[in-house]
């Protein structure tokens, strides 16, 4: 092979790794947002969506033309742990309200490649107030309209609705604001990432609060494993609220007729997909949270070079200990996530009440977590106001916990926080200073 041959190789693998590291650090790269990225994607579309299909089993969607490009992560079970955010100071996730308003918003979208704020209004107003299950949409309340905003917004930064004139925010003060949308439908509908469609799931109203978890089952299966072995994890987690449930939430009986046999080549895709999503989607995969025949998969020979071959392919570094499996990336581009991080209040504090957690034998309890959130609060009084207020350490406590949580780095057992192998990676080991010592006529350290 020449040298040009075996320069463009090592260009297209470097593009490669680069790209499935973008994706699986952003699912939804736009053209206008990116571009820089989107043309990384765009011109190695193809081996990028080989790459995904086989080791994760994840669809990806390039529209040149339309300038997006779309990986369809599906994860093993429902994870409430990456919210839609509002688009102002704080950050706050979307609540119930916001969370409805989106999706009859963007069932209202569907069918107008162009439409104004006022009319959009209109639409999801007459929407709500003919579904009984809802609450009707009030557009003479500030309220109201900052939550059908924040909800435009975020469909403005997924680049469904791009502004023509005007300025959506001008709606929190006036329902009269005068604005203009061009309206991207084809990205709309890709933006679900569910198999299964939820209008395949209609029931009456009355009947979701009683079937929601079977619904949410329902809406993540997927027909090309059939029905999952079924597995217990080797040693159960206790968690109370777990982050990462060791379980694939697949449904155990087959509706219609859909009555799949499990083949081992089935069985063999279901257990290299499920392990890979999550070792590519979480912070650290422990083998306590695995189960037996996922255990069994990455210790047979086949499993092992997989799992190397889709690390080296994506420019991962591999670390396997004794309690489980991490890939870091060395250039930090895989992860839209950070620790430590000092991007907010309770990133810091969860970084400084780590060492708390691994040290109090048996975990700490919600009371030693606030006593050493006031701690922290009294040692740092610029932290953010709203952890100053009564009650503000042991909120300042909970989201540092969750903030743990989400990195794999603690766990909830009972009421008790308790650190998880990986937080020993932060632990202190010794301190250093730049301060010059001063010193005695003797040379003895003052």
């Amino acid at each position: 092979m020449s040298t040009l041959a075996n320069q463009l190789v090592v260009v297209e693998r470097e593009e490669v790794a680069r790209g499935i590291r973008l994706l699986l650090a952003q699912p939804l790269i736009t053209e206008r947002a990116d571009p820089v990225a989107f043309e990384v994607v765009r011109r190695r579309k193809e081996p990028l969506a080989k790459w995904f299909d086989y080791t994760c089993g994840w669809s990806l969607v390039v529209e040149p033309r339309r300038g997006y490009a779309r990986l369809l992560k599906v994860r093993p079970a429902a994870d409430a742990s990456r919210p839609a955010l509002r688009p102002r100071a704080g950050r706050a996730p979307f609540d119930r309200r916001r969370y409805v308003l989106l999706c009859v918003t963007a069932a209202e979208l569907t069918s107008v490649p162009m439409t104004t704020i006022g009319l959009l209004a209109d639409r999801v107003v007459q929407a709500m107030a003919a579904d009984p299950a809802l609450s009707p949409f009030d557009t003479t309340s500030r309220r109201e309209r900052m939550a059908f905003v924040d909800v435009l917004k975020l469909l403005e930064s997924y680049g469904v609705l791009a502004v023509v004139d005007g300025l959506t925010e001008s709606f929190v003060d006036t329902a009269e604001a005068k604005v203009l949308y061009r309206v991207d439908v084809t990205l709309l509908m890709r933006l679900p990432a569910a198999p299964v469609g939820p209008s395949r799931l209609a029931l009456p109203a009355q009947e979701v609060p009683a079937r929601f978890e079977e619904l949410l089952a329902e809406l993540m299966r997927e027909r090309r494993y059939g029905t999952p072995p079924a597995a217990q994890p080797t040693q159960p987690t206790q968690s109370a609220q777990p982050m990462r449930p060791a379980q694939p939430t697949q449904p155990t009986q087959p509706t219609g007729d859909e009555a799949f046999v499990v083949s081992d080549t089935r069985r063999n895709l279901w257990l290299r997909h499920s392990v890979l999503r999550r070792l590519f989607d979480d912070p650290v995969l422990y083998r306590e949270d695995l189960t037996d025949d996922e255990l069994a998969y990455l210790a047979s020979p086949t499993g092992r070079q997989i799992l190397r071959r889709a690390a080296e392919q994506a420019g991962l570094v591999l670390e396997e200990r004794a309690e489980g499996y991490l890939l870091v990336d060395p250039d930090a581009v895989a992860t839209d996530s950070r620790f430590p991080d000092d991007s907010s209040t309770a990133r810091v504090a969860a970084l400084l009440l780590l060492e708390r957690v691994a040290d109090t034998p048996g975990g700490a309890t919600p009371e030693q977590l606030a006593e050493a959130a006031s701690e922290l609060l009294r040692r740092f009084p610029r932290w953010a106001k709203a952890y100053q207020a009564t009650e503000g350490a042991h909120r300042l406590a909970d989201d540092a916990v969750a903030v743990l949580r989400d990195f794999g780095l603690a766990r909830t057992t009972g009421d008790r926080v308790v650190a998880r192998p990986a937080a020993h990676r932060y632990r202190v080991a010794h301190t250093t200073t730049t301060t010059p010592t001063t010193t005695t006529e003797e040379g003895d350290p003052l």
